[in-house]
């Protein structure tokens, strides 16, 4: 079977079995191998996604944000060494927060201020900036790495004190039309965004639709749309110097610190597979994203959906059947209630960093919030993720020495401690 023929399959049977709804690009070495479009893009009038659906980024959006602040920094419209001060007067310890620290989420500030852009409509920017400063920094600037939305919404503000213009006009003018990305822009709550998705989260078996959102105040950090073919303009652009120089492009895409954050970016992963990656996820309210970006490889994995679908679970599989491994199709999984229990106490031990423990009869992965449900006499599925096994393998001697271990279909093996 071609490779094209794998990753289609898989794709397929992650939308009949687990309802993924959104499109999936895949790209290596020029060569197109997959570009499809599952689901729905409203399901309220049972409109099907196509290709040419938008759909909101999520954090991807953190990359565009990082990118413009690197292209001021080259023009020496602003440094990474500025701090908060010179843009924010008398922002608590804004005299020890720069700009290179909220890039790369060491700033210390919190993570996030979603309690008030999800339930304000009569917000201003004087209003948010008190109320973001009044929060407790979680440690010293530059000494700890911690996620921060608000950080990257700072940034946002910057690039708009720093330019003169808008958030949103700054990407047009330097980095979507210089690029031809047509499709893509800065979410606002009264434009009419045609092919645009509605966004849904996943509640038991259904759906509901997600909570209003200012996105006035969702930029930065989140806040841009796009399609996957765009993505892939974006892609492409990031191994030339149309939009950042060579300079520039080795800052965005260093490890600054042990969560391997750069700059909008993820550097080398642990989920890189070996390879060199640089990537970043998303996800709010329905919107879950992936970009991976395997440079050495010149691969290319965009999973864009807007039903709450593992967008980053779903690229890791992608990539891995891209790479030669070993991934099975998703299925259906049933409870067996004929399974040999006898054999649990075969199975419990240590599996290099995992424990396979038995208590009253059950068998629990790792500690006793996560049971393994039988499908046979050795086969289990997680009752927090049925798309994650352990099957138990006997060895030529009889014994049951090892586990197969599939996340989204992944296979990974491991060995018993004895």
């Amino acid at each position: 079977m071609s490779l094209s023929k794998k990753v289609s399959s898989y794709m397929q049977a992650q939308a009949d079995i687990n309802g993924f709804s959104g499109t999936v690009l895949i790209v290596k070495k020029d060569s197109l191998l997959l570009r499809e479009a599952y689901g729905y893009a409203n399901y309220e009038w049972g409109i099907k996604t196509t290709v040419n659906t938008k759909f909101s980024l999520a954090s991807v959006s953190k990359q565009f944000t990082a990118a413009a602040i690197l292209q001021l920094a080259e023009r020496k419209l602003l440094s990474f060494d500025d701090t908060l001060n010179k843009y924010f007067h008398g922002f608590p310890k804004g005299d020890q927060i720069t700009i290179h620290m909220m890039l790369s989420h060491m700033s210390g500030l919190p993570m996030d201020f979603d309690e008030l852009y999800l339930n304000q409509v009569s917000l201003n920017q004087d209003l948010v900036l008190n109320y973001i400063a009044q929060k407790e920094l979680l440690f010293p600037p530059g000494k700890q790495t911690s996620y921060s939305n608000i950080g990257y919404y700072l940034l946002a503000r910057i690039i708009e004190k720093v330019s003169g213009k808008s958030y949103s006009m700054y990407l047009k003018d330097n980095i979507f039309d210089p690029l031809k990305m047509k499709e893509t822009g800065v979410m606002t709550n009264d434009e009419v965004i045609p092919n645009m998705a509605d966004r849904y989260i996943k509640k038991g078996k259904s759906y509901i639709k997600n909570p209003y959102i200012n996105w006035m105040f969702n930029i930065g950090h989140d806040g841009i749309y796009s399609t996957a073919d765009d993505l892939l303009k974006w892609d492409r652009a990031l191994y030339g110097t149309t939009i950042l120089s060579e300079k520039m492009k080795q800052l965005m895409f260093t490890s600054y610190n042990e969560q391997n954050f750069g700059y909008g970016f993820m550097i080398n992963p642990f989920y890189n597979q070996g390879h060199k990656l640089i990537a970043h996820d998303g996800g709010f309210f329905g919107a879950m994203t992936s970009l991976n970006r395997y440079t050495d490889d010149d691969l290319l994995v965009v999973v864009l959906s807007n039903n709450q679908s593992p967008s980053y679970l779903l690229a890791y599989g992608l990539a891995a059947i891209c790479f030669g491994k070993d991934v099975e199709l998703p299925y259906l999984h049933q409870k067996s209630d004929k399974n040999n229990r006898s054999l649990y106490k075969l199975f419990t031990g240590n599996y290099e960093d995992i424990k396979i423990i038995e208590k009253n009869g059950k068998l629990y992965y790792k500690d006793l919030d996560i049971e393994l449900i039988p499908e046979s006499d050795n086969k289990f599925f997680r009752s927090d993720d049925d798309n994650r096994t352990v099957e138990f393998i006997k060895d030529t001697h009889g014994k049951y020495s090892s586990i197969k271990l599939t996340k989204v279909g992944v296979v990974e093996i491991r060995k018993k401690l004895f």
